[in-house]
């Protein structure tokens, strides 16, 4: 899919009750654009957009009080970020791309004017920020748990699950991971040979099969 070609728009959950001929008028309101890895798309200095990646990844962190990055969530093709800002809530995030990418976005005067247009994108937009409400609960829990090794195995568990296969790849360095779940490189290292030596799991680079679910779930989950 190449960026003349792809329809932004239709690879988001929000836009998806509209009908096609609505979708062809707000496809030509959204700008596009080719980022390179590591190049920041939205920082709390920067215009607030709505982002739509269409290829690659973006990681989104904050930094804490003691300057130091803090990785909050990673989103895909088809995923979208920066609503809350649009409706006026401050943003403290860095959106940074994770390989080379294409994004697809809409400035905040454009957005609001489609809210207005089409009233039922509120109400989808209602039910998709509760959903991901949830799933920073869910994360909020998942980081409470003491051991990393129930943090590691939870996180494979939903890797698993959301590929809806026993394959499935880690969208980010060991670094990036560690920082994620809270702990250091050296140990997520350890803790993967320690699911490798039990016959848990495999692992060939990012690239994991898990072997056993069923002890993953009951002897560190």
């Amino acid at each position: 899919m190449t960026l003349d070609n792809h329809h932004c728009v239709q690879l988001v959950p929000l836009f998806e009750k509209l009908a096609e001929q609505d979708l062809t008028k707000v496809e030509k309101i959204v700008e596009h654009k080719k980022i390179k890895k590591g190049e920041i798309i939205i920082s709390p200095d920067k215009e607030p957009l709505l982002v739509i990646v269409a290829q690659g990844a973006l990681k989104i962190s904050q930094l804490s009080q003691s300057g130091k990055e803090q990785l909050l969530r990673i989103i895909e093709a088809g995923d979208y970020e920066g609503e809350g800002a649009l409706l006026g809530v401050t943003n403290g995030q860095l959106y940074q791309a994770m390989i080379d990418s294409t994004i697809c976005f809409l400035r905040q005067s454009d957005f609001e004017k489609l809210l207005t247009t089409y009233p039922s994108l509120s109400l989808q937009l209602l039910k998709l920020n509760a959903k991901k409400y949830l799933a920073a609960e869910h994360q909020a829990g998942f980081l409470a748990l003491d051991d990393v090794e129930a943090r590691l195995a939870h996180y494979f568990l939903n890797l698993s699950a959301t590929s809806d296969s026993i394959y499935f790849e880690i969208p980010m360095k060991l670094k990036e991971l560690a920082n994620y779940i809270g702990t250091s490189p050296e140990t997520i290292s350890r803790k993967i040979n320690v699911f490798e030596e039990n016959k848990i799991i495999s692992r060939q680079g990012r690239m994991i099969k898990l072997l056993d679910k069923e002890k993953l779930e009951d002897d560190f989950a």
